[in-house]
């Protein structure tokens, strides 16, 4: 084979193994979004359309709220109650209050996960404000609900059996685009 041949075939192997390694990068968030969905890692929580309906047993598991906020969003975020008791497969409703304490509107984005972490796979949400952004005017104060149940497999699996607290956890940011836009929009006027 001859040194120019030689040289061609390694560059073409150098641009796929480039090109692969850029397109598993592009993929990585989006994968690792989905791995974390399904097996509940990281405290993910799941989603799910209807509750199972309680379980006849009696036994309750205690769900804590927490709320925080970035630095950079001048809102005030807090859950309206602090812990509740449920029984697994009974659909719950919980709020949380947010309130833009900031001069011009803000939009605000809300990542959440559950901890211990190994209970993220059996706690799903029905509805939940963290699905999208959430937009507040200057002042405005709302309250965020958030359904969802304890899956009663919990109950059964040795890895989580024993748990009896689950602590549900959100922290809101700042969307900067997305408060960029709006403002933009609000300066440019109503026919733009």
């Amino acid at each position: 084979m001859s040194l120019a041949r030689r040289n061609r075939t390694t560059a073409l192997v150098a641009g796929t193994v480039i090109l692969a390694m850029i397109g598993l990068t592009a993929a990585s968030v989006p994968l690792y979004r989905l791995f974390c969905q399904v097996t509940g890692y990281g405290g993910t929580t799941q989603r799910a359309e209807a509750a199972p309906g309680a379980v006849a047993d009696g036994v309750t598991v205690t769900v804590a709220f927490n709320a925080d906020v970035a630095p950079d969003l001048p809102w005030r975020f807090l859950p309206a109650q602090r812990r509740v008791s449920v029984q697994p497969g009974e659909q719950n409703l919980a709020f949380y209050t947010a309130e833009n304490r900031a001069e011009e509107p803000v939009v605000g984005t809300a990542t959440f996960n559950v901890t211990p972490h190994k209970a993220g796979i059996y706690f799903h949400k029905l509805a939940c404000f963290c699905f999208e952004q959430q937009t507040l005017e200057p002042g405005q104060r709302v309250e965020m609900p958030v359904s969802f149940f304890v899956d009663p497999a919990i109950l059964e699996d040795p890895a989580t059996r024993d748990v009896r607290e689950i602590t549900l956890s959100y922290t809101f940011f700042v969307d900067r685009e997305a408060t960029a836009e709006l403002r933009r929009r609000r300066a440019a006027g109503p026919n733009s």
